[in-house]
């Protein structure tokens, strides 16, 4: 059921404890951390505690909770000291999302070019 902690889940893991994450801020709703393979010198990832596949299943169940998640994502990008960055959201396995629990990345430190991909 969305919103409850998946058994399955690699990030329902990590909110739980039950898998280490380098965890750079954590809020009553949120969590940011590392991302383990970072495609920029800051890549950080910020997730809702709750279980949702995606963004827009999250904002349409819980739309405080995914105001929280970019609000975190701004605040990540401050303590990063980016002033420049980009926050991405996959939705898909053909847009390269890998976990299904709605999570944004903060990417920045380095030039951004666009289009991405």
């Amino acid at each position: 059921m969305a919103g409850e902690p998946q058994a399955d889940c690699l990030f329902c893991k990590i909110v739980a404890g039950e898998v280490p994450a380098t965890v750079v801020r954590e809020t009553e709703t949120t969590l940011a951390f590392r991302d383990i393979n970072p495609q920029a010198p800051t890549h950080i990832l910020v997730i809702p505690k709750v279980h949702h596949p995606d963004a827009a299943s999250l904002a349409a169940a819980e739309p405080k909770i995914a105001a929280d998640v970019l609000r975190e994502a701004g605040e990540v990008a401050a303590e990063e000291k980016s002033e420049s960055y980009r926050i991405v959201f996959n939705t898909g396995s053909g847009a390269g999302q890998t976990v299904f629990h709605a999570h944004a990345h903060v990417l920045g430190g380095r030039g951004l070019q666009w289009p991405p991909g």
